[in-house]
């Protein structure tokens, strides 16, 4: 019998962002109240799994995420940069089609190109960075479970991947809400399936619309 072993990708709680800034890899973004309430959930979630490797994003938000998770199980926080936020040209910036931004013709010639995406990190290098760094994990955990804590894009170009889909799609349409755990199940080395679960799906209503999350 080959061992099951699971890696959990979990996006962050909330940020403060009263500004609504496109943050992405800028440092000085923490969790909200609410936020640290979500991470709060996310270490009741985990708390009684079989969890023996915590992994996070060095951007605050996800080492603050990942807290509650290494109080409840008495693991370290292992930082890993591969797992951190994608990168995008419109990062610092107030963005959408609501405050002109889009507009401007200085910022057309990054919008030309939706397959790569050219305002951004290639989806395939976020894939390939996100894969790596799971597998890594599940090395660590053989037999037993592992958390990461990340990104909303990273973790979903990385479901895409695994479940072989086109990483092309609709940004409103992503399922990984905030302290979402998206888990990638495997069979020895293959990964056979993926899961998804929302343990602050009763928080959601009361988040604020952030970006760069």
């Amino acid at each position: 019998m080959t061992e099951r072993t699971v890696v959990h990708l979990l996006r962050h709680g909330e940020v403060e962002n009263p500004e609504k800034i496109l943050y992405g890899r800028l440092p000085g973004y923490h969790l909200s109240a609410l936020g640290r309430q979500m991470a709060d959930r996310a270490g009741a979630y985990f708390e009684t799994r079989d969890v023996v490797h915590l992994v996070a994003s060095p951007l605050e938000r996800a080492q603050e995420t990942a807290e509650p998770i290494a109080k409840v199980t008495g693991l370290p926080i292992v930082t890993d940069a591969r797992v951190i936020e994608s990168e995008n040209v419109f990062e610092g910036q107030r963005f959408g089609v609501g405050d002109g931004s889009l507009r401007h013709p200085s910022v057309w010639k990054h919008l030309v190109n939706p397959f790569r995406p050219s305002w951004g990190e290639p989806y395939a290098q976020v894939a390939w960075r996100m894969h790596a760094a799971a597998e890594d994990a599940r090395d660590a955990a053989r037999g037993h479970e592992a958390v990461i804590v990340s990104h909303q894009l990273p973790v979903w170009i990385a479901r895409l991947a695994a479940e072989h889909r086109r990483f092309v799609h609709d940004p409103r349409k992503r399922q990984c809400s905030l302290a979402s755990v998206t888990s990638l199940h495997y069979d020895g080395d293959e990964l056979v399936s993926v899961s998804y679960a929302e343990p602050a799906a009763d928080l959601l209503p009361g988040a604020n619309k952030v970006a760069g999350a």
